[in-house]
């Protein structure tokens, strides 16, 4: 790998847009390029404002959802709960709507726009009209013929054309395979056909290609290479535009990083993709070479009018505006409306009303930014302002008069209520879970300028993009105080050493549903206070935070949100598919261009240490076992030698491609890994904080309480419990306790019920100044404690998302209580569930002698297999090997989630009880939903 800076236009000017009615002016950047600027708000922030508002509840202002933002749209919302939207497209005749979907098992639904109403569904789920096994949909929306009589659906491995029937709903489907090359599928993206349908062209998406398709015999029958990752195609004449959001190919000798097997051009130490291309093919002359035109970062959708090609440039916040006579880009549009951060608004879909709006959507800012074109691509458009939409728009378009606009998210995950089972000492629960996913249509006649103009404040307040004397400013004057959380960036902190310790998948519900303190509800509570003495003692301690959430939906967005302050539209928008990748660590395009939490404190001088976090590859030795690794950390936690933590036979190498994140990393913490058991990790953590002491931010993963390893649920839960409890111990008798704060978090909160919203999350503040013995309901997320940590350390907010996010005030006091902590033992043996024992014998919760002989005469009662379930017991193991739950390659929420919930559930029942809800012990095929994309879900 090599190492050079990233690319940035410094003839570009930042601008923002303008609010409250003031209109923009535009200011020269250069000869070719022109931005639309204006005056805009201070970066303040101002989620304060929500209050102690419950994610899922409806106000006044909207529906509070989870990503700091509330949803009330403009004109009429169409919701449904068949899953998040991935892409759409309208019917030539503006009839019909298509949209891909994802998360319930449906993959396409067709709309009328008429009636607007629901009137057809494909997939593997009962309820669908129409079943199809494949449910991969690509990143980008289906396509109509130009004749209405087909519908073309990009997937993983090609595209799925189905007959169209008079009344919109669909008939015959046929695949048209395209095949894998170089172990690269198609991934394929949008497809454009020619104006007299005979010919469809297809952007590969995987292999960096665009093929033309013979729509009749279904037969490729050209391909052109193009730049990497194209995404959208747009056909003006006799010329096929398509937008590569990995940029143009590297160049000998220049830095580059990964995505899905292609070396992109790079940022050597961001690890951030540097340029932005569209490829321009002469569809006149097939063997023309193929042209190249620089535009911003990540471009991805784009519209044609007369002599304009509009594109959005999803991670610079802009559109370029080419000229298609020429061919260069003659104006930029930034499309960054609030002063407060020039990152993070998302531009993802674009488009042009008939009386020359332009319209492009802002997924992140839940809006649509409208401007005035004049016509010529070369006149400067105006900027009128912007119009709330529901949660995360992809895409519109402007039909009979009025706007349609995709909402991937709708109303976040208020949809159907799921069961979690999770084993021995639970009962299943039935609640709000995060892949209960929603998404809608919302649909309006554009409003006047004067209109729109007003409509802007209602956007900067959904988003908290305040300018309150009370909201959070950048320090510009004389130095404070020292206090926990300075009130202005860059004031002095009491606080010095930052940990945040990051764990899996579990709901407030499932681990402090039995607090009666706080709002949670005790039958919900599959991991309470037995599982989890640690966190429960904590909680009483140093806070308990019952109305705080989860951003993502699972992993791939989870660790983006807490690592990133976001997650980026390449994650959201691969959802359909996760083939390019899943987590984002080893792929250059899931990374925004302002960098991480631990570059963000390294600008601001400070220093960071990694354990593990959003690490992308072990090295993992042969043979080392989740047994091995549990014998080493019992012996050191008892006074052995700790080399051998380091034993080559256990030693690990882990890796980032991310040259700012492998330069602070100890290599020998496990990152993911369902097979290493977070006391380990304690350990691995224990030996340096000894010897060098800690840094100023602190990340380390904790993935036990993911279950899928060798051991059961409750033991795998109860282990990452202890090592909280033991690290908190370490650090709180330690010199360093004085000047300490301590976050735990879920990465997610995916496998578990909530009676409030299956987002909300056990999240911990632990520091001598943390709020004691309190309650804690203020509304805060994953990004308020990045903010946070942020604030502490003096860093700028990572983009527009923590910019506007006000720090958890409430979850600190002034004056400390520098009692420290004491870990509580494990109350769950730890080798529960563990089908061969370790070495150094099974955990007997500290007894001895009989009462040890009783602990393990239980454990193995409760998990022996008897002699008949051992063929499906053998079935089971052989699925787990292919699970990619542990090892080198491990990949967090693998599993299908229909399959893991089952291998969990027999294991802790000793393959004696068949699941809740079957007949019988099932073997893996057995399984219903068995053949369904795993990813997703965990």
């Amino acid at each position: 790998m090599h190492v050079t800076r990233q690319r940035r236009e410094d003839s570009r000017q930042s601008a923002s847009a303008l609010v409250r009615g003031r209109r923009a002016r535009i200011v020269l950047a250069s000869t070719a390029a022109l931005v639309v600027a204006g005056s805009a708000v201070e970066a303040y922030a101002s989620t304060v404002g929500f209050g102690d508002q419950q994610v899922g509840t409806e106000y006044s202002s909207g529906i509070q959802v989870s990503d700091n933002q509330v949803v009330k749209p403009i004109g009429d919302r169409l919701l449904t709960q068949l899953g998040k939207f991935m892409g759409s497209t309208v019917s030539a005749d503006g009839r019909y709507l298509a949209a891909t979907s994802n998360d319930r098992s449906i993959s396409v639904q067709i709309f009328d726009l008429q009636t607007y109403k629901l009137i057809w569904t494909v997939g593997s789920a009962a309820s669908a009209n129409q079943k199809v096994s494949d449910n991969t949909v690509g990143q980008e929306g289906p396509t109509y013929s130009p004749d209405g009589k087909f519908l073309w659906v990009p997937q993983a491995t090609g595209l799925t054309r189905y007959a169209v029937n008079p009344d919109g709903t669909l008939g015959a489907a046929t695949k048209v395979d395209i095949p894998t090359v170089d172990g690269a599928k198609a991934l394929t993206g949008k497809a454009a056909f020619s104006p007299d349908g005979s010919k469809l062209y297809a952007a590969v998406n995987g292999q960096n290609r665009v093929v033309l398709i013979d729509p009749v015999a279904g037969t490729v029958t050209q391909s052109w290479a193009v730049g990497t990752a194209p995404r959208q195609l747009a056909l003006v004449g006799d010329k096929l535009y398509v937008s590569n959001e990995g940029g143009r190919s590297a160049e000998p000798g220049e830095t580059t990083i990964n995505s899905y097997g292609t070396e992109v051009p790079a940022d050597g130490r961001l690890g951030t993709s540097t340029t932005g291309t569209l490829s321009v093919i002469d569809t006149s002359k097939p063997a023309a070479q193929v042209r190249s035109i620089s535009v911003g970062l990540h471009p991805t959708a784009m519209h044609a009018a007369g002599k304009a090609l509009f594109v959005t440039n999803t991670f610079d916040d802009s559109v370029s505006v080419l000229d298609t006579d020429s061919d260069k880009v003659v104006q930029t549009i930034s499309t960054q409306p609030w002063k407060g951060s020039d990152v993070g608004y998302q531009p993802n879909g674009v488009t042009l009303t008939p009386d020359g709006h332009l319209l492009v959507t802002l997924g992140r800012a839940n809006a649509v930014a409208v401007y005035r074109y004049h016509g010529d691509p070369q006149e400067p458009v105006s900027f009128v302002g912007l119009l709330p939409t529901d949660y995360y728009p992809t895409e519109l378009a402007s039909v009979g008069g009025q706007v349609v606009v995709t909402n991937t998210r709708g109303i976040d995950a208020r949809g159907p209520l799921l069961t979690f089972k999770q084993g021995p000492g639970t009962s299943p629960a039935t609640g709000h879970g995060t892949h209960g996913t929603t998404a809608s249509l919302t649909r309006f006649t554009l409003p006047s300028d004067k209109q729109i103009e007003e409509t802007s404040a209602t956007v900067f307040a959904q988003n908290g993009w305040g300018d309150s004397d009370t909201d959070v400013k950048v320090a510009t004057g004389n130095r404070q105080k020292a206090v926990p959380v300075p009130r202005r960036i860059g004031d002095p902190s009491t606080i010095k050493h930052v940990f945040v310790l990051v764990k899996e998948n579990r709901t407030y519900d499932q681990v402090y549903g039995d607090d009666a303190r706080g709002n949670g509800d005790a039958t919900l509570a599959q991991f309470g206070r037995t599982v989890t003495p640690n966190q429960h003692a904590l909680a009483r301690q140093f806070g308990l935070y019952d109305n705080t959430y989860d951003v993502g939906t699972n992993s791939a967005e989870g660790h983006n949100w807490l690592m990133q302050g976001d997650n980026p539209e390449y994650t959201e928008s691969s959802a359909g598919e996760y083939t390019r990748s899943y987590d984002t660590e080893d792929d250059v395009l899931g990374h925004q261009r302002s960098g991480f939490l631990w570059t963000a404190a390294q600008a601001a001088g400070k220093t960071a240490r990694n354990f593990g976090e959003f690490m992308a590859w072990e090295n993992k030795p042969a043979g080392a076992t989740w047994q091995k690794y549990y014998c080493a950390a019992q012996s050191v936690e008892h006074g052995g030698d700790p080399g051998q933590l380091v034993d080559p036979s256990l030693r690990l190498d882990v890796q980032s491609p991310i040259p700012s994140l492998n330069a602070i990393s100890n290599h020998e913490s496990p990152m993911f890994d369902t097979n290493i058991p977070d006391v380990y990790r304690h350990q691995i953590w224990k030996q340096e904080f000894a010897k060098n002491g800690p840094a100023n931010l602190n990340m380390m993963w904790l993935s036990s309480d993911h279950t899928g390893g060798a051991p059961d649920a409750r033991a795998q839960v109860a282990d990452g419990d202890l090592a909280v409890g033991r690290i908190v111990d370490e650090i709180s008798h330690s010199a360093y306790w004085k000047d300490s704060a301590i976050f735990v978090v879920e990465d997610d909160s995916q496998n578990g019920a909530d009676h409030v919203d299956g987002h909300r999350a056990p999240i911990q503040v632990i520091s001598p100044y943390a709020a004691h013995g309190k309650v804690v309901s203020t509304y805060y997320s994953q990004i308020s404690m990045i903010r946070t940590i942020e604030q502490i350390l003096g860093a700028q907010p990572l983009n527009q998302k923590v910019a506007a996010a006000s720090p958890m005030f409430d979850a600190f006091q002034s004056t400390p209580d520098y009692t420290p902590f004491t870990a509580l033992p494990n109350e769950v043996p730890l080798t529960e569930g563990v089908a061969t024992p370790p070495a150094c014998g099974p955990d007997t919760l500290g007894q001895t002698g009989a009462a040890a002989q009783a602990v393990n005469a239980n454990v193995a009662a409760e998990t022996a297999v008897p002699e008949s379930q051992k063929p499906v017991a053998a079935a089971w193991g052989r699925w787990k090997e292919s699970q990619r739950l542990s090892g080198n390659g491990a990949v967090a929420d693998f599993a299908n989630p229909e399959q893991m919930n089952r291998f969990t559930w027999y294991q802790a029942h000793g393959w004696k009880t068949p699941y809740p809800g079957d007949g019988k012990v099932l073997a893996p095929s057995e399984v219903p939903g068995a053949n369904l994309p795993p990813a997703e879900n965990d």
